[in-house]
């Protein structure tokens, strides 16, 4: 989690559950990253520094970023009810911005991914 280019707060965790498909275990992380966001905006507001523009949640799943502002439900994601409802009620209210970063560009895979050398060192230079 970066407010403007400070890094303020990372984790790397397990799901406690087992996910159907990749794009439901991307939801619920982008949900999980929304609760963080949507802390910390409250607590920016409360310190009387609101944020003007939405929080932008980079995912790397496009069916994860089209759930998100897919309003229909399907009967595949009815078991994502909550996440959806909360991350969808969000993005309406201009909070968040979902939106879809390649694989490629997933540069926090450093940390909890095994990379190629090749890959690892692309990486790492990235990161300064």
């Amino acid at each position: 989690m970066f407010l403007g280019v400070n890094l303020v707060s990372w984790a790397a965790k397990r799901q406690p559950v087992v996910s159907r498909s990749s794009a439901e275990a991307e939801y619920c992380v982008v949900a999980n990253g929304m609760a963080v966001a949507n802390w910390l905006r409250q607590l920016l507001q409360e310190l009387h520094s609101p944020l003007q523009r939405a929080t932008l949640v980079y995912c790397d799943n496009v069916s994860a970023v089209y759930l998100s502002t897919n309003l229909v439900q399907h009967h595949h994601t009815k078991h994502l009810e909550i996440d959806m409802h909360f991350v969808r009620e969000r993005a309406a209210a201009s909070d968040i911005r979902v939106l879809s970063v390649p694989t490629m560009l997933q540069f926090a895979d450093i940390f909890n991914n095994g990379l190629s050398s090749s890959v690892f060192a692309d990486f790492r230079s990235s990161l300064n």
